[in-house]
């Protein structure tokens, strides 16, 4: 059995490719080492636009069924390995052919190189017309009951039926590291989830309200993590204690300000410790007018806190679109689970949805701002989910 992995995106990257499709091959490495063990691998090796893996004997395709979670492979099948040679070819196709129950068929070949003596569609006609002939069966080009696929790479040539779906993206930690504001709620696991996807390397921070609140959320955020580690093999936690603060806006800010304040104070932390750690971005689940929070007016007065770049990959989706992708990846059902929010614990009857960025500075006027940034990080608790 050969294990071929395909990847879209990373060939069109020119002179960065290589950059690309070294940190894929670790990617799959530190994947296979976690799931199956490198030993158990007699070799795996980029060759024209994928990379391909051999086990030892007796290792199984459900093996590899990890596959899928991997940011930058769009795609993998399992295949047989012939020489490049017709006849083979020929046996080969009717060798997986011959078991299956079928009215129409297609031959599907491809040539990483163009120096074999067919072309690609000249493999299809010959293939094809020897399974007519040895099945009494139809070619159907546009919607055939089964497929069967031909690689010619590297004189070598590589048959299989099946292409089994990844997740596509790019690799991650190809697009540098970021740092995820992470609620417990849907919606920012969810953009963890894109941030991942487009190749950049993400740890989390996480803002309770503990002794005010149970332990629930950060417990939480954990299995979240825990979840999404099917994407990343391992990521860090910042969990940081947000009461202290939270109690001096109740005693000196107007009430309607609360929650903006919050998330300004939370932006104001979260770009210490990325600028401490060399994180190059925040990333939230903000998705416009979904939340008081999240009008544009409040999303302006909220960043204008930060000079850090801020990306909020689901700001123009549905929130139905989030649920279904929250189902999709896995981490919908954690984050159904009741706990206590550090926002919606001090949570004010009617929460200013227009902020004004004058009245904004007015309130926090009253607050000795850098005293609590420096408490809050004094007490930071960092958490590894490997």
């Amino acid at each position: 059995m050969i294990v071929i992995c395909h990847y879209n995106e990373i060939a069109l990257k020119g002179k960065n490719r290589n950059f690309f499709e070294k940190i894929l091959l670790e990617n799959i490495k530190l994947k296979i080492e976690r799931n199956i063990s490198l030993d158990s691998i007699e070799y795996i090796k980029r060759i024209s636009g994928r990379i391909i893996i051999k086990p030892k004997e007796g290792i199984l395709e459900e093996q590899f069924c990890f596959l899928n979670s991997i940011f930058g492979i769009t795609g993998f099948s399992f295949a047989q390995e012939f020489d490049q040679d017709m006849d083979k070819l020929k046996e080969a196709c009717w060798n997986i052919l011959e078991k299956r129950e079928f009215d129409s068929f297609r031959i599907t070949a491809s040539r990483s190189e163009k120096n074999f003596f067919l072309t690609s569609n000249e493999i299809n006609i010959e293939i094809g017309a020897f399974i007519v002939e040895k099945k009494c069966k139809k070619v159907d080009l546009k919607n055939p009951d089964v497929e069967c696929f031909i690689e010619l790479v590297n004189n070598r040539a590589f048959v299989y039926m099946e292409k089994r779906a990844g997740v596509g993206g790019l690799p991650v930690g190809a697009s540098g590291r970021a740092l995820v504001l992470m609620s417990g709620g849907i919606d920012s696991p969810v953009a963890a989830y894109f941030a991942l996807k487009r190749g950049v390397a993400v740890d989390y921070i996480h803002f309770h309200s503990l002794p005010y609140t149970s332990a629930a959320s950060n417990e939480k955020v954990i299995d979240l993590v825990g979840e999404l580690k099917r994407f990343q093999n391992k990521s860090k936690i910042f969990m940081v204690p947000l009461a202290p603060f939270q109690k001096e806006v109740l005693m000196h800010c107007p009430e309607k300000l609360r929650i903006i304040l919050y998330r300004r104070m939370m932006l104001r932390i979260a770009e210490k410790i990325a600028r401490n750690n060399k994180y190059l971005a925040l990333y939230t689940g903000e998705s416009v007018a979904q939340v008081a929070s999240q009008t544009l007016e409040n999303i302006f007065v909220i960043g204008d806190v930060v000079k850090i770049p801020i990306l909020r990959p689901l700001i123009g989706f549905d929130k139905e679109d989030i649920i279904k992708k929250a189902q999709e990846i896995g981490t919908y059902e954690i984050s159904i689970l009741p706990h206590d929010d550090c926002c919606t614990r001090f949570m004010p009857k009617h929460p200013e949805t227009r902020g004004k960025i004058g009245e904004i500075y007015q309130a926090e006027d009253n607050l000795n701002v850098d005293k609590l940034i420096e408490e809050a990080l004094a007490n930071i608790e960092v958490r590894v989910v490997k």
